[in-house]
């Protein structure tokens, strides 16, 4: 019943202030930064307030905010800069100037409402509770394959584009909360690749086009590098250092301890007080 509970309040505000950023967010950039700004507190506050009513615990997976979503900001760009420079030196990466400052920020309020919503309800709702009975693996699995599933419905999703956004970021970003049992990790993380993408260097993110960011940038080349219309997700370079990041994750979750076994086994309580390996 709690499962039921956290979805349907996580995902009811996911759903209302995605809708509600998306329809200011064409020629209305400030509003589109209040917007989603806003949605990012509201998920945060509503994820935090439905725990507490159903799991009577502290929501200690969203504790040390700064410092863990810092982390998460590092590793999303130096993933970010692991696949610019093998695009700079396998495609064509333009720069022409500068871009558009005000739609900077507002696509910084969709990037925000976006790591946010989805960081709370894939991690912290479907890959968290669905671990605790069919374990990490599994839930890592599953909750990875559903959300590349969900990106085929934007506007020039790929069957492609959506498998890899199953594997670099699905599998990943759930490998990630594994290894920190922390949403502030994954979150920097997410926010950090999709700004760096479409807010500063204007590319395709998830076949998602934002408009012009700070900086007014071409990719040409092989679709293999490029991602084509789906953006550079799309390409084996981001598939390529999303694998590694996930096998990174994955031996650091091993080593602390944070790797559940089918049936519960071996669950770790969430947050920096389990960060090596305390069992429930």
């Amino acid at each position: 019943m709690r499962f039921v509970k956290q979805f349907l309040a996580v995902f009811v505000v996911m759903a209302v202030c995605g809708q509600v950023t998306v329809a200011v967010q064409e020629d209305q950039p400030w509003l589109t930064l209040v917007a989603g700004v806003l949605s990012a507190v509201l998920t945060i506050l509503t994820y935090r307030w439905v725990v507490r009513r159903t799991e009577r615990r502290a929501v200690t997976e969203l504790a040390g905010g700064g410092s863990r979503f810092g982390a998460g900001v590092l590793i999303g760009a130096a993933m970010f800069g692991a696949v610019a420079v093998n695009l700079a030196f396998n495609a064509g990466f333009d720069v022409h100037g500068i871009g558009s400052v005000p739609n900077t920020f507002g696509v910084l309020g969709v990037m925000a409402a976006a790591a946010v919503t989805e960081e709370v309800f894939f991690r912290g709702v479907l890959f968290r509770i669905l671990e605790e009975k069919a374990g990490t693996y599994v839930s890592l699995l599953l909750t990875g394959v559903v959300f590349g599933a969900m990106h085929l419905f934007n506007e020039d999703a790929t069957v492609w584009g959506a498998l890899a956004i199953a594997v670099e970021a699905g599998f990943m970003l759930a490998a990630c909360f594994a290894a920190t049992r922390n949403l502030w990790v994954p979150i920097g993380l997410h926010f950090t690749w999709n700004f760096l993408l479409a807010g500063i260097f204007s590319l395709t993110s998830s076949g998602n086009g934002l408009g012009k960011g700070l900086l007014d940038v071409t990719l040409s080349g092989p679709e293999v590098f490029t991602g084509g219309e789906f953006g550079p997700e799309g390409g084996v370079a981001a598939v390529g250092v999303g694998v590694l990041l996930t096998l990174s994750f994955l031996v650091m979750a091993h080593r602390r301890g944070h790797i559940v076994r089918p049936g519960g086994r071996g669950a770790v309580a969430v947050g920096p007080g389990a960060g090596h390996g305390t069992r429930r």
